[in-house]
């Protein structure tokens, strides 16, 4: 990467290579004739970065291919040979392209032909599925809604989800909802159907989670798929995870949001929300509640339909009476509204005080933005391992196997787990002697997991080995801190956190670290990474944010200041546009030194949020201004620019999230997206798609490559199978990342032009 004094322009990397020639003892030694100079053709490294920077991959791919052959015999054969692989890539994508889309149009036409004969939701359900498919493939919309089967379809669906909805069958109706919402993206025309789908099944996941079984396993019966395993209630009691709600966290909770959030109504923000909004939301899902025939059994109250109606008439007329007050609705009748709730609910229905609180929390929190919420007493654990990157447990990553078992994918190195002697293939079977049959990854994951230094016992099943038959052995294991590492590298070498292999090209110096989030030891880990592949010669840099969802601002701030020499990172302002006066979030010179010079490709795509985005568009915006060599590939990002304040609740007992303001990097483009938005998230300089299957495909060789299966004495398992990660290159899997290799192995593809840095050393 250059920075300012040295900024790679055409005209100076033309001088560098004559200077290259005078150092190399070339006949131009000490004659540096007009001529000459003009006779100098503009480098690979610049040719293939300005095609780049043009942003479509088609012209990208024509420039490169051109620039080669016009100078065939004068770059080098390895970047020759990488360039010839990517084309070829590319066109096998376009291969696959057409005749993926041939086979789902006919998908299309057979589920089509079942939804006329049969009406089933389900058909339509998939035949939406090959239709969001066929989107993704034709990328566009004007020639896929020209298509009048689609129009039909959707009138069809819109019908199919309402009748499911009125039936209360939630689960297709949310399939149906979502995959509308999916397909009809920019309308935003289905998001209330979609909250109110969500706010219904959450409250069934939370209260009555054997009814949510036997939706899910309906549905699976309905696609022919082999039924669930008997529901299994271990870790699923709602009373456990409401334990601890107070009415002061609600208050609390109002007064922080009315106060503070983004959309607060204001002078400068006249339909902003106010205290009536949130109080309004949190009766109307109230209601909600009461409406929701599947909760009847685990509340006898709702049953009663006289209690049930007297209950929601007060609610109504409390909804009156804020629509009445408009904007002066103030603290004394926040009290009121929730008094006189709680007081009909113990006069009608009787639930729980402490399910009416979660209910009402959630609905006024939920009118704000996907982002703020209450983090109830049980959830503080969960919400600070996110962030921290460490949680309290045994030490093992776990998935769902094809019979839906929990299985053991590997222990983690230096855990109880692996210390104690769990192998990778383990079947978790109990669980402090209870059975862990049927249970789902989120409830695995809460028994198995708890205080620390608190002991779990843990029955796992395992193959004799030479025997076609399993043994149950049983674990008794102290729970510990686990760190969870968010820098990774190209292929693992070993068992412990650091061992990489960083260089996805050692030949050529181009390093490669994959940022999984931003957590309190991200920017440390990245620092040793990038120390580690300077001593081995790093001579450029991709790094991976794609599926990154965020983090840490510091972090953020931390990262991009690696590679921005100076200048800010970004700054805060409301959601009227005006900056709140909080300190910029800037940086200097000395912390860029560590990268200083060298070129970088920052990869990111739709799963790329937050923190990620922070750091590609802040590198993006530098670039832009010529203070660095950089590139963002790949796909835009998510949209989530907006800022989380954590506030306590009730002395630390519950927490909340506000979004409070957005973020903007040095751009007049706002990160976020904002309801009714057209533009949003980061672009990339260049645009590199990969088909769905490509990107499914990617990830579960990334998965699968990055586990080294241990034995109980923390040793690799030398013989167990791994997939190459070399393979996303060869097999054309991960276009993005190969696209990045090539850029930066352009650098180096003159045979007479050295790095910039290297010929200023």
């Amino acid at each position: 990467m250059t920075n300012q004094t040295h900024r790679m322009t055409p005209a100076s990397l033309v001088s560098l290579g004559l200077g290259m020639l005078v150092l190399a003892g070339s006949p131009a030694m000490g004659a540096a004739e007009p001529q000459t100079v003009a006779a100098v053709s503009e480098p690979v490294a610049t040719s293939v970065w300005s095609a780049a920077r043009k942003g479509q991959e088609t012209d990208f791919t024509r420039s490169l291919t051109q620039t080669v052959a016009e100078r065939d015999g004068e770059v080098n054969a390895s970047f020759r040979s990488s360039v010839e692989l990517l084309e070829a890539n590319f066109a096998k994508r376009e291969a696959q392209r057409a005749e993926r889309l041939a086979e789902v149009d006919t998908e299309f036409a057979e589920h089509l032909a079942e939804v006329r004969e049969t009406n089933s939701p389900v058909a339509v359900s998939h035949a939406l599925t090959s239709a969001v498919e066929m989107q993704l493939l034709i990328r566009d919309d004007d020639k896929l809604f020209a298509d009048a089967r689609i129009a039909d379809l959707i009138r069809v669906a819109e019908d199919a989800a309402r009748n499911a909805e009125s039936r209360g069958d939630w689960l297709i109706a949310n399939e149906l909802y979502y995959r509308l919402d999916t397909l009809l993206d920019k309308e935003a025309k289905y998001d209330e159907a979609i909250a109110r789908m969500s706010t219904r099944l959450n409250m069934i996941r939370m209260y009555a989670p054997e009814r949510l079984w036997e939706l899910r396993n309906a549905r699976r019966i309905a696609e022919d798929e082999e039924p669930l395993p008997p529901y299994n209630p271990y870790g699923d009691d709602y009373r456990e995870k409401l334990s601890g709600i107070k009415v002061q966290m609600i208050y609390r909770a109002l007064l922080r949001s009315a106060g503070a959030h983004v959309s607060v109504r204001n002078a400068d923000n006249p339909e902003g929300v106010t205290m009536g909004t949130l109080l309004d939301g949190g009766l109307k899902a109230l209601e909600t509640m009461a409406g929701t025939a599947d909760l009847y059994p685990v509340f006898p109250g709702l049953a009663d339909a006289g209690d049930r109606a007297r209950f929601r008439e007060t609610l109504r007329s409390l909804r009156r009476d804020i629509a009445d007050m408009g904007d002066d609705v103030e603290l004394r009748e926040m009290r009121r509204v929730l008094e006189r709730t709680l007081e009909a609910n113990r006069d009608t229905i009787a639930i729980s005080e402490e399910a009416i609180l979660h209910e009402f929390g959630n609905g006024a929190m939920g009118v704000l933005d996907d982002y703020t919420a209450v983090i109830w007493p049980d959830e503080l654990a969960r919400f600070r391992r996110s962030t921290q990157g460490e949680f309290i447990g045994v030490g093992i990553q776990i998935a769902l196997d094809e019979l839906l078992n929990i299985e053991v994918v590997t222990p983690l190195e230096g855990t109880p787990a692996q210390r104690a002697g769990i192998r990778t293939g383990d079947i978790i079977k109990k669980v402090d002697g209870l059975s862990a049959v049927g249970l789902g990854l989120d409830q695995a994951v809460e028994v198995i997991t708890g205080p620390p230094d608190s002991k779990v016992k843990l029955t796992v099943e395992r193959e004799v080995e030479g025997a076609d038959e399993t043994e149950e052995i049983e674990f008794t294991l102290v729970r510990k801190r686990i760190d969870l590492p968010s820098v990774k590298g190209w292929r693992k070498t070993g068992p412990g956190d650091n061992d990489w292999d960083w260089f996805i090209d050692p030949q050529g110096g181009v390093g490669y670290v994959r940022l999984t989030g931003f957590t309190e030891d991200t920017t440390r880990d990245f620092d040793r990474a990038v120390a580690t592949m300077k001593q081995q010669g790093l001579s450029s840099l991709i790094l991976d944010l794609r599926y990154n969802p965020g983090g840490l601002l510091d972090q953020a701030v931390e990262i991009s200041s690696r590679f921005v020499p100076d200048g800010l990172i970004v700054r805060t302002e409301t959601g009227s546009g005006i900056p709140t006066g909080e300190p910029l979030f800037s940086t200097r010179p000395s912390r860029a030194r560590s990268l200083a010079d060298l070129p970088v490709v920052i990869l990111v795509n739709e799963g790329s949020a937050s923190a990620s985005e922070i750091v590609s568009g802040a590198v993006q915006a530098a670039a832009q201004k010529g203070k660095v060599q950089a590139l963002v590939v790949g796909e835009r990002s998510f949209g989530k620019g907006s800022v989380q304040n954590v506030f306590s609740l009730s002395g630390g007992a519950a927490a909340m999230k506000l979004t409070t303001q957005y973020y903007r990097i040095d751009s007049p483009r706002l990160i976020h997206r904002t309801p009714g938005a057209s533009e949003w998230g980061i672009d990339p300089d260049l645009t590199v798609e990969m088909l769905p299957e490509q990107q499914v495909d990617a990830l579960l060789l990334r998965r699968n490559s990055d586990v080294l299966p241990l034995d109980e004495n923390g040793d690799v398992i030398a013989d167990a199978e791994r997939p190459d990660p070399d393979t996303l290159l060869s097999d054309g899997i991960d276009l993005q990342v190969q696209t990045a290799l090539v850029l930066l192995q352009s650098q180096n593809a003159d045979p007479m032009l050295k790095p910039a840095a290297l010929i200023d050393n």
